[in-house]
Parts: C-alpha cells; structure tokens; sequence
C-alpha cells in the first residue's frame, strides 16, 4: 500500500519538527542546563565509557531518581522517534547497520555542539544511550510495519 502525498508530508513535518525539538533540548532549553557560558568556561567532556552512566546509578541516593532517569533514558527515549522516522521517510531504504550509524552521526554531532558551544558536555555515554534509543526505534518500526504485514522485507 502506497502512502498518500500529504501522509509523506505530514510524516517529514512530524520529523522536522521532532529534528527542532531535539536541537532545542539538546542545546538551547536552559531548563536542561543549556545556559550561555562565560567565556573563560573550560570545555567539559567525559571520554571514558559507562563512567557517567555507573556515576547516575551508584549515586541515585544522593542525586535522587529524577536526574538519573532523566540522563539514562531520556537520552534513550529522545532518539527512539528518529530511529522510527529513518526506514519510514526513506522507503525502507535503510537498513538496521545505516540506521546506528545515522543515530550514532547525529548524536555525535551534537554532542560537538554542546562540547565547542559550551553549552553542555560532550558525553561518550550518551553517544551509547542515543544510539541506542536509535536501534530502539528502528526496532519498533519494524515490528510495527510486520505485524501490519507491510513492511517490504517480510515478503
């Protein structure tokens, strides 16, 4: 079944406006920490990974539950509607390998943003947790478009 050409359309403005949602959050929203730095800001970066991710879940007393789900799975959970949009805006054509690497591209890419803006920290941990989130929605694209017995490789 072919989709219509307002359903394509609607589905790259529900993307585009997802793409500036994830920018936002990622590297303007202040309530996530996003502020303007001061000049003399040192950069801040973790390379080492699991380490923030083993720091959030042995320390959850003292930091409490709410950081640690918001930095575990919210990076999770903010990348699993692009792994979901990828087969669906380009027909299929992306197979689950291309789907990690585009997922794993883009969290790279803002993670040097928020590393070079300072706006953030450039985390290896959540180049894993977006990555993940984009296998996660690949995963879930897939298995929705089976069941409905749709997607063009179950034939």
């Amino acid at each position: 079944m072919k989709k219509s050409k307002a359903g394509v359309a609607a589905e790259w403005v529900a993307f585009i406006f997802y793409i500036g949602l994830l920018v936002y959050f990622t590297i303007f929203a202040e309530s996530m920490g996003r502020t303007v730095p001061i000049v003399s800001s040192s950069y801040r970066y973790n390379l080492v990974p699991l380490k923030e991710i083993k720091r959030f879940l042995c320390n959850t007393d003292t930091l409490g539950w709410e950081p640690v789900i918001l930095n575990i799975a919210g990076n999770v959970i903010a990348f699993i509607p692009f792994g979901y949009f990828l087969p669906r805006l380009f027909k299929y054509r992306i197979q689950f390998v291309k789907a990690v690497l585009v997922s794993f591209d883009l969290s790279l890419a803002i993670e040097i943003i928020q590393l070079l803006s300072r706006v953030g920290s450039f985390d290896v941990d959540d180049l894993i947790l977006n990555t993940l989130g984009g296998i996660i929605g690949y995963i879930l694209c897939v298995i929705v478009w089976r069941e409905r017995g749709k997607y063009p490789h179950s034939q």
